[in-house]
């Protein structure tokens, strides 16, 4: 066809279609730089607050409470900041959750500064929203999606970690001894990551709180929604929730206690800062292509990958306590991980309508990250009282469970075809 419409000798509109999916994409790219920007502040405080701690504080047993009391904020703000983004949207949501996340490392810095444990752990409560808005990433990609996109956008989004592999464990080797006391310049990097962070979601376009997800059908957006109760009661919710639980938690039990184990053998604080990197890198890099393996193979199947491999990363971590141990073992934990959480949180998007998102997704990444918390500080307890091979065996209780879990979806098949 010609370029010019012959009657008007004007170039022809647009394809809305066309123009849909390249605003689409666009949101999505942005999105995606939104993750790997806020997750590299994540892996920087698993990198480096253990290893901060224990240069003023005696009891190592306690080095990763502030971690935990950053899971600890998000189950008390995750409801808060989840039913906020239902009522004012999300450009506005998550950047209320990148001021908190500046708020929270000011205040990193301010208790490492003076030694002060407890403020430390008071700065991790405080972050805690910023990381409870960072979950909500992979929620806001599914929602800017068709129905039959959800698994790939939630997956490219997730791929935004690849980055923070690289961005988080490097800030972390160059800032660790640029002032003193040693990390410092780590939390006031921190703070300018969240800075960023807040830039650019300001060019995110959401859709509005009053408009349906573009994949509802319009009896879903007139419905009004269901009890709490009664979304969490499905068993396709109860499974999806309980797989993401355990593979976060178990993830974080690991990579929690890791950099401790690693200096605890004698090894640099380099190396540590190595193994979280191929550990994030691990988590991330598969995001490239999960979501298509979850539409060709299933949602659940993909899942059962995602457990053998964490059991494989625990048998590499129980053969041996050289450098190459560390780095498989927390390599291929991240593999697993990557494919129990994205299955698992793309099965969840199927348990709620559009106007029962807020509080669904929130009671979702309670239950994740209550496990999440627990899971952190008994990391450090039991890597001080029992080390690092009791504490694989352990984990390996929690795969057993995300086992049976995926076994539980599997025998749901014909609820899940939306998601396969």
């Amino acid at each position: 066809m010609d370029a010019l419409n012959p009657q008007s000798g004007l170039k022809p509109e647009a394809d809305p279609e066309l123009e849909l999916n390249r605003r689409t994409r666009r949101n999505l790219l942005l999105l995606t730089c939104c993750q790997a920007v806020g997750q590299s502040c994540n892996t920087m405080m698993f990198a480096a607050t253990g290893l901060s701690v224990i240069t003023f504080y005696h009891h190592p047993e306690f080095a990763n409470l502030p971690v935990t009391m950053q899971h600890l904020g998000v189950m008390i703000w995750v409801f808060p900041a989840a039913l906020l983004m239902q009522r004012i949207g999300r450009s506005i949501g998550f950047r209320v959750g990148s001021l908190f996340g500046m708020a929270g490392a000011t205040v990193m810095c301010i208790g490492l500064y003076t030694a002060n444990f407890l403020i430390m752990c008071g700065g991790g409560l405080i972050l805690g929203y910023a990381v409870a808005c960072l979950q909500m990433y992979r929620f806001a990609a599914a929602e800017l999606v068709p129905l039959h996109y959800r698994a790939k956008a939630i997956s490219w989004v997730t791929a935004g970690g690849v980055a923070a592999a690289v961005i988080g464990p490097s800030l972390v080797r160059v800032t660790h001894d640029l002032t003193m006391p040693l990390y410092l310049a780590t939390y006031a990097a921190i703070f300018g990551l969240h800075l960023i962070v807040f830039t650019i979601m300001s060019f995110i376009s959401f859709p509005s709180v009053a408009s349906s997800a573009p994949t509802a059908s319009q009896a879903e957006a007139i419905a009004p929604p269901r009890p709490l109760w009664e979304i969490a009661s499905q068993p396709r919710f109860i499974a999806s929730a309980m797989a993401g639980m355990l593979a976060f938690g178990t993830m974080s039990f690991i990579m929690s206690a890791s950099p401790l184990a690693i200096v605890g053998c004698g090894f640099p604080h380099s190396e540590a800062h190595w193994v979280i990197f191929m550990h994030v890198l691990g988590m991330f890099v598969p995001s490239f292509f999960t979501g298509n393996l979850i539409n060709r193979f299933g949602a659940t199947t993909v899942m059962a990958w995602g457990v053998v491999l964490m059991l494989a990363g625990v048998v590499a971590a129980l053969s041996g306590l050289t450098e190459w141990n560390f780095r498989i073992a927390l390599t291929v934990n991240g593999i697993g991980w990557n494919f129990l959480f994205v299955g698992a949180t793309t099965l969840v998007t199927t348990c709620y309508r559009p106007n029962e998102r807020g509080k669904s997704q929130a009671l979702n990444d309670l239950l994740v990250f209550s496990t999440t918390a627990t899971s952190s500080f008994m990391a450090g307890f039991l890597q001080d009282r029992w080390g690092w091979q009791p504490l694989n065996w352990f984990s390996v209780l929690l795969m057993l469970a995300a086992a049976c879990a995926v076994l539980w979806l599997r025998n749901q098949r014909p609820s899940l075809s939306a998601a396969h």
